[in-house]
């Protein structure tokens, strides 16, 4: 039975005495909106969650933010939080959809596909009048999970250069688009403002309905379309630092697109280097 991208409230709801299923909190924010994902959850997250820390779970061996980590550093840190082979991951996170699409991918790209993410998140499970609980979750002990990579998931920045240049792929950023524009200065230093030559500007708040759940397929796709992306040809997404990126990746997936890949230096590195950028 194939795993959804996506699960329902309604649905984990139902199944949060599975023992099958493991829910995470991926939550993650940008650092100018001074919010503590952690303290959050720990303040109130769904019954029997435990915390996902994407800065901790990405590799530390390098400047650049969320770069995936190694594959034994990252089964280690699923291990610690209960993580089995055969369980059923359920990322969500506090605003509905943002950061969790990135948990989401991060285990499909390392082969773990029973994941979902949950539709509309904590917002949407706040907003039903569902359970909530605090403080910090037991420790899980640790389990056997195996990454098996999926490399064709992800791309460098001398695979989008180079798919820029042949035109084998189209780039998908889910920056604003002042941001996209370089109407506005990047939040990390170093980091120029505008796009890449021949990218398309698809901002992920294009995706989401105002409960944090995915827009319908029709509008997804309209949404592409509109920002120029041929959805019959292949599509790099990227982003500031590889997490909205994530969602557009998801929605693509929910499109039934099977010729997705991230660019997972997205324009933290891209804006640093000397590689050619366009504004306006």
């Amino acid at each position: 039975m194939t795993t959804p991208n996506l699960v329902s409230t309604q649905w984990l709801a139902d199944q949060l005495n599975n023992p099958h299923i493991l829910v995470l909190d991926a939550s993650w924010h940008l650092p100018a909106t001074k919010r503590n994902a952690r303290e959050e959850f720990l303040a109130g997250h769904i019954p029997g969650a435990a915390f996902f820390d994407l800065d901790a779970a990405s590799a530390q061996d390098t400047p650049l933010p969320h770069m995936l980590p190694t594959p034994e550093a990252f089964a280690a840190f699923m291990k610690k939080l209960g993580a089995t082979d055969a369980k059923h991951i359920i990322a969500y996170d506090t605003v509905g959809l943002f950061s969790a699409a990135r948990l989401w991918w991060m285990l499909k790209w390392f082969g773990h596909e029973r994941v979902s993410v949950l539709d509309g998140g904590l917002l949407k499970w706040k907003a039903e009048g569902r359970p909530l609980e605090t403080g910090s979750t037991a420790a899980a002990d640790a389990r056997h999970f195996t990454p098996r990579i999926k490399p064709t998931l992800v791309r460098s920045m001398t695979d989008v250069s180079s798919a820029l240049a042949s035109q084998t792929a189209q780039v998908a950023d889910a920056r604003s688009g002042t941001r996209f524009r370089g109407e506005e200065p990047e939040p990390r230093p170093g980091v120029k403002p505008g796009h890449m030559p021949g990218a398309f500007n698809v901002h992920y708040a294009s995706l989401i309905n105002d409960d944090g759940t995915l827009k319908d397929k029709p509008a997804l796709r309209a949404a592409f379309e509109a920002a120029g992306v041929d959805l019959t040809k292949p599509v790099i997404t990227s982003c500031g630092s590889g997490v909205t990126a994530a969602i557009l990746f998801l929605a693509l997936a929910e499109l039934g697109h099977t010729k997705t890949s991230l660019y997972d230096g997205s324009w933290a590195e891209w804006g640093a280097s000397a590689n050619s950028i366009v504004t306006g």
